[in-house]
Formats: structure tokens, sequence, C-alpha cells
């Protein structure tokens, strides 16, 4: 069962977006905003707790296709074992995190623009 609202995963995509577009638009629009975009992901994930950022790997593992959606508690207890560098470094180091975390919340059967919309609506 995974250990993190799909919220929060959805939180992760959305950043992730922005932050892979601005690493894209990074020469045309002199780098500023994308180093706010990074700094507030990394920062986001960095204080996750231990349980929600094995599940956030597990996610994008199932996503990428490392694991089935079957294997999630599998998938999230090597995300715990294999923890060798900073969650944060390692998934911001995937050029396609939002789209594998996308893909891992469908094959688990969340939909991520359900969330998205939740995290959009005014409060």
């Amino acid at each position: 069962m995974l250990q993190i609202s799909p919220e929060k995963i959805a939180h992760v995509i959305i950043r992730a977006r922005e932050y892979d577009s601005g690493v894209n638009a990074w020469a045309h629009q002199g780098g500023g905003r994308q180093h706010g975009n990074r700094t507030e992901l990394h920062d986001f994930i960095a204080g996750l707790n231990e349980d929600e950022q094995a599940s956030l790997v597990a996610v994008m593992w199932i996503g990428r296709e490392s694991f089935d959606a079957a294997d999630l508690d599998e998938a999230m207890r090597t995300a715990r074992e294999e923890n060798t560098t900073p969650t944060e470094d390692y998934l911001m180091g995937e050029p396609q995190l939002s789209d594998l975390l996308e893909a891992g919340m469908d094959a688990l059967g969340l939909s991520p623009e359900d969330a998205e919309d939740d995290l959009q609506k005014p409060v």
C-alpha cells in the first residue's frame, strides 16, 4: 500500500514539469525561475518522510516498468534498501520524472489528472 497521497505525487509531477520546461527554456529566459523551480521541487521531496520517499520512488519505478503494479510492496522495500543517495537527488536526476510518475499512478489505478485537479481547486 502506498504511503504517500496521490496529491503529493501530483504536486511532484506538476513541479517536475515546471522544472523540465525551465531547463529547456534556460537559454531563452536567463535561468532565474528555473533555479526556483528546482529548489522548490528538491525541498519538497527532501521534506517527505522516509515512507513517502520510498513510495514516490516505487511509483516512478512502476512507471518505468522496472516493477509491475502488483509488486508495489516489493518496489517500496527495494527503494528503502537501495537508498544510497538522497531521494530528491535521485529523482531529480531522472529526466522523465513527471511522465514516469504519471505512468506509475496510472498503472496503480490512480488518476494523476484527478489529483492534479484537486491541487488546482481554489481554497
